[in-house]
Formats: C-alpha cells, structure tokens, sequence
C-alpha cells in the first residue's frame, strides 16, 4: 500500500528480458535503505526487490505487468518514481494507492501557466466511471487531483516542487502514463452496479 508521495527519482542502469518477463536494475538514493523482499511503488507499479548491490536494486515485470502498465517501454536511462509502502504510523499526505496499475494513459498537451504546468491525458473510455472531477488519481506513481475531466481525458497541474522531485520534468507529449483509479471508487461503482451482492446478510 502507498500514498502517491514519491520518494525518490530512480534511473534504469540495465533492462534484461527473460522469458517473456523484463528484470530491471536501477539506480537511486533509496536503495541503501532497500532490503528484498519489500515492495517498492516503480512508476505507480508495485514491484517486489528482489536483489541489491551497492548502488542498485533489481526488480521484474512479468507479462501480465508488461501487458497493462508502460513497463515494457522503459529503458536505459530512463528516470521513473520510487515509493515505499506506507507505515500506518503517519500521516496519509497523498490518498491510497495499491501500485495496482489499471491501465495506461496518453499525455495530450503540456501546457505552462503562471506557478504550475498543466498535463492533460486521453484513456479508454471503459474506465469512465472511475474518475470525478476533483477526484483523486495516481498518474506515474504521483498522487493527483483531476480536472476538467471527460469520459475520456483529465487534466491535472504539477506545481515546481512536484515537477523537480518527480519524472514529470521528464514527460512530453505523447508519451505513456500508468493509471491507477481511486480505489474508493472502484467498490462504489461495483456495489452500485449490483456485482457486490451478497447472497447472505447479516
């Protein structure tokens, strides 16, 4: 479980394919602080580590990761947002976030405006009922609030601090995004279509 508070900006050293599945070695300052086994948000995907050096930490993607997430896509030198799991003993800065990617996203426009850079994205229309305006949304990892939002696109805005300690800085029209829907509003929108009935009741 994460908050969409990104830690750390990592960078891929190496991307290794094996199998069908994708082993990353990447780079960054929390990686003296990593231990395997422990799950770390890459890009707004939970990815388990799995080994460590000095300087770098391994994880993998498998097929199913590679399938719905822009994974597949990354290569070296690429710059992607850490995350640790959350600890229940502090404040929830961000909204929950389960590193459950739930589908990609395409940056449309990139606009500056006084204070902050507004990033607009297209996304398939089936996942319509998952998103409300000033709702929150997990792009890349990042906690945001959407805007302007259609059955197809949002906005968003990043303001400095965000842009200088995330891989937005990085990311231009055109390019991939994962996409992680409020939680909240995925059981909202199975009760309300009757799919979470229970045939008991206490």
């Amino acid at each position: 479980m994460f908050t969409g508070i990104i830690e750390a900006k990592g960078t891929i050293q190496k991307a290794v394919k094996n199998n069908g599945n994708i082993t990353f070695f990447i780079t960054s300052p929390l990686t003296p602080a990593l231990k395997p086994d422990e799950s770390v948000s890459h890009n707004g995907i939970c990815l388990t580590i799995e080994k460590l050096t000095e300087n770098t930490h391994e994880v993998t993607a498998i097929a199913e990761t590679l399938k719905k997430t822009n994974a597949g896509l990354w290569k070296k030198g690429d710059v992607i947002n850490l995350e640790r799991a959350m600890m229940l003993n502090k404040r929830l800065d961000g909204h929950i976030v389960q590193g459950h990617v739930d589908t990609t996203a395409v940056c449309t426009s990139k606009i500056e405006i006084p204070g902050s850079i507004e990033f607009s994205f297209d996304f398939d229309e089936q996942f319509s009922e998952l998103i409300i305006e000033k709702g929150s949304i997990c792009v890349n990892g990042v906690s945001l609030t959407a805007f302007n939002v259609t059955n197809t696109s949002f906005t968003v805005a990043i303001i400095p601090y965000t842009l200088q300690h995330t891989n937005f800085s990085e990311l231009n029209k055109g390019q991939s995004v994962n996409i992680e829907f409020d939680i909240l509003g995925k059981y909202v929108q199975k009760m309300l279509s009757g799919k979470g009935k229970n045939s008991s009741h206490l």
